[in-house]
């Protein structure tokens, strides 16, 4: 029986509910280049030029990106760090995403 904490996991333990990590999304927008939104990814998040630029084209043809995965706290300061970017992003939980 699931509580309130836990949800299913892929075998048959459970994950408690608040061991579950977030994601950042980055989304496509019709303003910034592409090549600020890899440089914005090199500099914040410290990814080499191929990871940065991968993630981009993943914003620029799929419309949005998974750009980092952590704690809460982490992804909610990384949401705030893309927005004084001029980046739009988003969060969740990762088993929603």
């Amino acid at each position: 029986m699931l509580t309130p904490e836990t949800v299913e996991g892929t075998g048959a333990e459970t994950t408690p509910a608040h061991d579950i990590p977030y994601v950042l999304i980055v989304w496509n927008d019709p303003v910034n280049l592409m090549s600020y939104v890899s440089w914005v990814f090199r500099s914040y998040f410290g990814y080499s030029k191929d990871k940065a630029d991968d993630l981009m084209m993943e914003v620029h043809t799929l419309g949005r990106s998974v750009v980092s995965t952590g704690s809460l706290e982490k992804v909610e300061a990384d949401v705030a760090a893309m927005h004084r970017y001029g980046l739009w992003a988003t969060f969740k939980r990762a088993d929603e995403a």
